[in-house]
């Protein structure tokens, strides 16, 4: 990931730099509004952090420019300025979000990553996987069969770049270009040997398959993975011996990341200390006002500058280990912004100014950044008396972010069915179906009955049409025969996860009668999504910015402004012309359907309302949604 920060206090982008690096991002630092704009339309940025208050080019300027020129990804505002209106602004000018300086680090980071995640598809996997490589980007971990692997942060983003964009050809100016910042440009061959650096240190690790292709004259590619196969060979049941493994794994890949963060905190640290006198020279620049008051020298401009001096302090010194001395900061801005400056003024400035520096003689409260827990793992039931095949599941199943509960004792089923119960649902049920049928098909009765939302997957022996109609009618999501490759499975699974993802989306729905609103809102919470409601539909579009919806459901026939007028509006807009629409209306005449689909809509569904009809469409248009970016960032990246 790369970073561009826009920043014109040089204490407050040296700190800031340091903690974004040791978060294992690459960032850029311009210095002005107008270098901001430069480098964010000629480079490749994942996300801008971006100040208020900057020369030549302010930001909520920079932030229009760059939306006017199509510029999408995410943009943060950092700014000393937390007044309403300020932020409001901030926002209408096409900023994601914001943050108040002085900022808390770990919430800033937090903000980060919340953006960078929205940046990519929603179909984005949370780890990233290549056979059994797996890389985590909320720990910054990478582990090779479960082991931890001490990468460089360079040959960490290295590995990053090609598993993110797996059909791309990158040459060595593209990975210079999205992993060094400008003022390092190195040349192509410190690429060829970091490349070289991360085949050797794949290969210590154990894995003997090439990881990158070497296109000559063009770069580099990833491979396509080989097919992994599973042994038929039986071997011991699994044991409790499995788990104190795993238990001292976790605590050395702990135990390691603990260390590295440790060592990032300290080098930002060492960053703060070496600017330390700059806050103090900060400070004597503000003891100017008494000498110039005595001297009767201190014009407006003087002052201003002055006052612009303390609002910088106001936002660095709170972020850096010295959060009384910003308060400070704060005071005396607000007492230079006034213009003539009574006596009684002068006398606060001083008391201030002395404060100050008597703040600044105390040594800063050391930085620290809270490290996030890792995710949670989405735990897959598997119910399979083959040990040998539950075994490598189980072994695999960290490299695609799932942990597996295994029963391979058929008759400790419903036993296991109501512990599970007591404890998290399973996001996915895998089931193997033995001859003869009739108990198999029972257990997936029971089983649907449990867990009503939970996917489940057959896998079996046998491929006959008859049982996979069966099955089908059943409400099985996917069938899989076997003898089948672990990574078949595994890849059948995030595919049903990956469709009920719908769950998780944000749904608008406008519609002039309350008693809708609520049976709509009544129909969709309970399938996980966060549904907003408006009654109004004059506050439309205020709304649908604010909400960001996944999808719209609109009542045809309203007051001041009809369904078929909102749909076109929302239709001509750039941001929001893909944005999936359900039209419900008691109108289903010929003419009227024709009006709908002119206007825009995708889909459209008739008063009364079926509640089952409803829940089905607005899922489906959501997942056909999010597979169509899918599909779009393939192709870019493919491009």
């Amino acid at each position: 990931m790369k970073v561009l920060l826009v920043e014109d206090d040089s204490l407050a982008a040296a700190v800031l730099s340091e903690v974004i690096v040791a978060q294992h991002y690459s960032v850029d630092v311009a210095t002005d509004g107008e270098a901001g704009l430069q480098f964010a339309t000629s480079w490749e940025y994942d996300l801008i952090l971006l100040d208020l208050l900057i020369p030549k080019l302010d930001g909520i300027s920079l932030c229009r420019q760059l939306r006017a020129t199509g510029f999408q990804k995410p943009i943060l505002l950092l700014t000393a300025k937390d007044s309403s209106d300020d932020v409001v602004k901030g926002l209408d000018a096409g900023a994601d979000d914001y943050v108040t300086k002085p900022y808390d680090l770990s919430t800033l980071l937090a903000r980060m990553r919340a953006l960078l995640r929205r940046g990519q598809t929603g179909l984005a996997p949370a780890v990233l996987t290549w056979e059994h490589l797996c890389v985590n980007p909320a720990s910054a971990e990478v582990t090779y069969r479960g082991q931890l692997l001490s990468l460089t942060p360079k040959e960490y983003a290295l590995l990053g770049l090609f598993l993110r964009h797996p059909q791309r050809v990158f040459s060595r100016n593209d990975v210079i270009d999205r992993l060094w910042s400008i003022d390092t440009f190195p040349c192509e061959g410190t690429v060829t040997n970091l490349v070289k650096d991360l085949r050797r240190k794949l290969k210590a690790a154990g894995m003997q398959t090439e990881l990158l292709d070497t296109i000559y004259g063009l770069g580099y590619r990833l491979k396509v993975p080989p097919q992994s196969s599973h042994s038929p060979t039986k071997s011991k049941t699994l044991s409790n011996q499995t788990q104190p493994f795993n238990d001292e794994l976790k605590e050395t890949k702990d135990q390691k990341s603990g260390l590295n963060r440790q060592k990032d905190l300290t080098s930002i640290n060492k960053v703060l200390n070496q600017y330390q006198n700059i806050f103090r020279e900060r400070v004597a620049a503000l003891g100017q006002v008494k000498t110039a008051l005595q001297t009767g020298s201190l014009n407006l401009a003087k002052q201003q500058d002055l006052a612009q001096e303390a609002h910088r302090l106001a936002g660095t010194l709170g972020s850096f280990g010295y959060e009384r001395g910003s308060y400070l900061a704060k005071s005396l801005e607000k007492l230079l912004d006034q213009h003539p400056l009574a006596p009684n003024q002068v006398s606060q400035i001083t008391g201030l100014i002395s404060e100050l520096n008597q703040e600044l003689a105390k040594p800063p409260t050391p930085l620290s950044v809270q490290v996030p827990p890792p995710p949670r793992l989405p735990v897959v039931l598997v119910l399979d008396p083959e040990t040998a095949f539950v075994e490598q599941l189980c072994q695999d199943a960290p490299n695609w972010s799932l942990k597996v509960q295994a029963v391979t004792d058929t008759a400790a089923i419903p036993q296991v069915i109501q512990e599970q119960l007591k404890q998290d649902t399973p996001q996915a049920i895998v089931l193997s179906l033995q001859e003869p049928l009739e108990a198999g098909l029972h257990l997936i009765k029971t089983l649907t009955a449990q867990f009503p939302t939970v996917p489940i997957l057959v896998t079996t022996e046998q491929d006959r049409l008859s049982d996979r109609v069966i099955l089908s009618r059943l409400g099985i999501k996917r069938f899989l025969h076997k003898p089948i490759a672990t990574a078949e499975v595994f890849q059948a699974i995030e595919q049903v996860l990956i469709s009920s993802q719908a769950t998780d989306a944000k749904v608008m729905v406008l519609d002039d009668d309350p008693l809708m609103l609520d049976t709509v809102c009544n129909l969709l919470q309970p399938w996980g999504m966060q549904v907003t409601t408006l009654q109004n539909p004059e506050q439309f579009w205020a709304v649908l910015t604010a909400t960001q919806p996944d999808l719209l459901v609109l009542d045809l026939e309203m007051p001041t402004f009809n369904g078929v007028d909102l749909c076109r509006v929302v239709r001509q807009d750039p941001q929001w012309g893909n944005l999936p629409i359900l039209v419900v209306t008691a109108h289903t005449d010929i003419a009227s359907i024709h009006e709908v689909f002119a206007a825009g809509a995708d889909d459209f569904i008739g008063k009364p309302v079926a509640g089952p009809e409803l829940v089905t469409r607005v899922i489906s248009r959501i997942d056909r949604s999010r597979l169509q970016q899918e599909l779009e960032t393939m192709k870019r990246s493919v491009t």
